[in-house]
């Protein structure tokens, strides 16, 4: 059984993504990882290339901004990633999402465990969401519990939509035409993905935000007019975060000097999310949940 890890980033360093610590978190169980690295203007691919493994490969590419709409372009990246892996096992690790150390044994086996179960055609992961610093997790309603990160190499599995998840189409040709997809047939593993997209210097979380929904809406300039403090108690809910995080992580954590305190007493919250909120902490459930994928019981 071999493994393949992929991921796909364009200015790391400017938004100040865990790339590196995303590539070094997973790279122990890959027998490979393929790095789509897109036209940066600030060192990330000489970043990457510092890594110094032999596992890594890099395919650059130049982003195609007129699939901006919908995040096409990101789809487009991890397409690119997944058509030059060759193992059994796909890897998709984005370039804020980190994993344990502990948890890799764990990802191994499942993978192993499930390698000849033809009905298996990937592994979905909880996530942990972190907000504002590294010692608070976002536990609204509002962010995904769960997503599809580990799938079979399968030449019609393909990204779906913006890179969140992934389906499998009748062909490629029906995949470029729109075609729906059929969502993939998973097991559950448990090994958190720590995901640090809102743990940044204030600026540049208004500066990734604003390039982030620029490549969603054509009419978002790439470069924002205005740099901006983000607010980060513009929050609905946060609780602290009692676990460890990953060992990749320590530097990061440690050079990381900027103070947050949540207030929820500052908490913002739609209108919807406020009143449903209490009932699904009650009932433990969650009303409306989008879930693009298969559960095999």
């Amino acid at each position: 059984m071999k493994v393949s890890g992929f991921s796909y980033v364009r200015n790391g360093l400017t938004y100040d993504y865990p790339f590196v610590e995303a590539i070094r978190s997973v790279l122990p169980i890959c027998d490979e990882f393929i790095m789509v690295v897109g036209d940066s203007t600030d060192g990330t691919r000489a970043a990457v290339e510092g890594i110094g493994s032999d596992k890594i490969t890099i395919i650059d590419t130049v982003w195609d901004m007129n699939l901006r709409k919908g995040g096409k372009v990101f789809a487009q990246q991890t397409n690119i990633g997944l058509d030059h892996l060759t193992g059994d096992w796909a890897f998709h690790i984005q370039a804020d999402e980190v994993m344990s150390e502990k948890d890799l044994p764990l990802i191994t086996a499942a993978m192993v465990s499930h390698d000849r179960d033809s009905r298996v055609e990937g592994l979905l992961f909880p996530f942990l969401h972190f907000w504002g610093s590294y010692d608070y997790i976002r536990t609204s309603r509002r962010p995904h519990k769960q997503e599809i990160r580990v799938v079979r190499n399968n030449p019609l599995i393909r990204s779906y939509r913006d890179s969140q998840g992934f389906r499998k189409y009748s062909s490629r040709a029906a995949y470029e035409a729109g075609e729906k997809g059929e969502k993939l047939t998973v097991v559950k593993v448990d090994a958190p993905v720590y995901h640090y997209s809102f743990v940044k210097k204030r600026e540049t979380q208004s500066k990734k935000n604003h390039s982030f929904q620029s490549m969603y809406h054509a009419d978002i300039p790439l470069a924002p007019e205005r740099v901006t403090a983000f607010d980060y108690n513009a929050v609905d809910r946060l609780a602290p975060f009692r676990g460890t995080h990953p060992a990749v992580m320590a530097e990061r954590i440690k050079a990381f000097d900027q103070p947050f305190n949540y207030d929820p007493r500052q908490a913002k919250w739609k209108t919807k999310d406020k009143l449903i909120q209490p009932i699904e902490d009650f009932l433990g459930i969650r009303f409306g949940e989008y879930r693009n994928y298969k559960l095999l019981k």
